[in-house]
């Protein structure tokens, strides 16, 4: 009889149950991440709502929010202190995170009281900034990105698209409330109503903006006319809209007359760089109805109305020709609330790959869209067109990344 002897094979305990081994993921950093309470005139929202800081708490990240951060938004304190945010009253401790998140870009007393090395994630207003901004950077050797540069993988810009959506219809909201305004407008009712004519509505551009306005204008019953110069724009946008609406190229006279009789125009023409083009002259403008409301959502980069001058949100029109203006820069703070959510959207899925990943350095490095959001790297200027504009040595992040280990 053949005996087996295992004694050779096994030793002893072997054989016993053991624990569990899981796989423990290299590379994790847990991140303090600051959001300052904004001080940019009229600027509303915030770049996290309370769900988006009890997600990154869960994961190990310490979320520093200044007191009444916020407040007009209608994110109360409570709100973030139940989700496990942490309520800083003293506005230097917040900016000594690791990572801070603002809407508006740091202004040069909050630069002063940033530390070295540091990460900010914020919008970058080209005209609202000057040299001295980017040297104080420089010499502290900021990472600083634009999130409106931030490319997703199929080479949009989400944040842009996000709020362009939101200033489409919002645009058209205003526009609503100052036709039927006794003062600015004529009392009448934006769209259409039985037995009655339909309200005109011009639309230059057919972008992100002029889209979600079209689509916000036709729901109303108005009659919509969009220009454009991109022939290719005008066929997506009738696509996208599954309709047919008045198009056409920006002719000069055929233009004009759309102006005549128009009771609402906006403006919604946008260019990748630099300052947009005045399609309307003030001479055009003179020849506008009484009444007539025009929204320039393009006021950012300078307007594209001659009679253009930017207002703010507590004193957003004013009347020329007799001709209502709405020019504020940032229509979605108008709605800071929905605006905050799309932002905190889009901001907080980043920074848990900031954390899991270990670091920002290599996000950077691994993610092409993030990269190009990043304008400053370990104060080095990366954005070849903001180095031109403001004389600053540039340096391809591509290439820095490429010798990132």
């Amino acid at each position: 009889m053949i005996q087996n002897n295992y004694s050779g094979i096994f030793h002893s305990g072997q054989l016993i149950p053991q624990e569990e081994r899981l796989e423990v993921q290299r590379g994790q950093k847990n991140l303090v991440i600051g959001v300052p309470k904004e001080c940019a005139f009229s600027e509303n929202r915030i770049p996290l709502d309370p769900d988006a800081v009890g997600l990154l708490v869960h994961h190990g990240h310490q979320v520093l929010i200044e007191s009444d951060a916020g407040k007009a938004a209608h994110f109360p304190d409570a709100e973030y202190a139940e989700m496990g945010g942490e309520i800083v009253h003293d506005t230097r401790k917040i900016f000594g995170a690791d990572i801070l998140l603002k809407i508006a870009p740091p202004t040069l007393e909050e630069i002063e009281m940033m530390g070295h090395k540091q990460t900010v994630i914020s919008s970058i207003h080209t005209s609202a900034i000057n040299e001295e901004y980017f040297r104080r950077l420089l010499v502290k050797r900021i990472t600083a990105l634009a999130f409106e540069y931030v490319q997703d993988k199929a080479g949009t810009f989400p944040v842009i698209r996000a709020m362009s959506e939101i200033a489409g219809n919002t645009s058209m909201l205003v526009a609503a409330e100052y036709m039927s305004n006794p003062e600015y407008g004529r009392g009448k009712m934006l769209g259409g109503f039985s037995g009655i004519s339909p309200t005109e509505v011009v639309i230059l551009g057919a972008g992100t903006v002029g889209e979600y306005a079209t689509r916000a204008a036709l729901g109303m019953g108005a009659f919509v006319k969009i220009f454009d110069n991109s022939v290719y724009k005008l066929r997506r946008l009738q696509n996208n809209l599954n309709t047919r609406v008045y198009t056409s190229m920006i002719q000069p006279r055929v233009l004009l007359n759309a102006l005549r009789s128009a009771d609402v125009v906006i403006g919604a023409i946008h260019t990748a760089y630099g300052r947009t083009p005045i399609v309307v002259t003030e001479d055009m403008v003179q020849q506008m109805k009484s009444g007539a409301v025009i929204i320039d959502v393009s006021i950012d980069q300078g307007g594209c109305f001659e009679t253009s001058e930017v207002t703010d949100h507590r004193n957003p029109v004013f009347k020329k020709y007799d001709v209502t203006h709405y020019c504020v820069p940032n229509i979605a703070s108008k709605v800071p609330h929905t605006a905050s959510y799309a932002l905190s959207n889009f901001l907080s899925p980043i920074l848990l790959r900031f954390g899991e990943e270990g670091g920002v350095e290599k996000v950077l490095h691994s993610d092409y869209g993030i990269r190009q959001g990043a304008y400053l790297y370990n104060g080095i200027s990366t954005n070849k067109y903001l180095s031109d504009s403001f004389h600053l040595p540039f340096q391809d992040i591509n290439l820095l990344m490429a010798a990132f280990r």
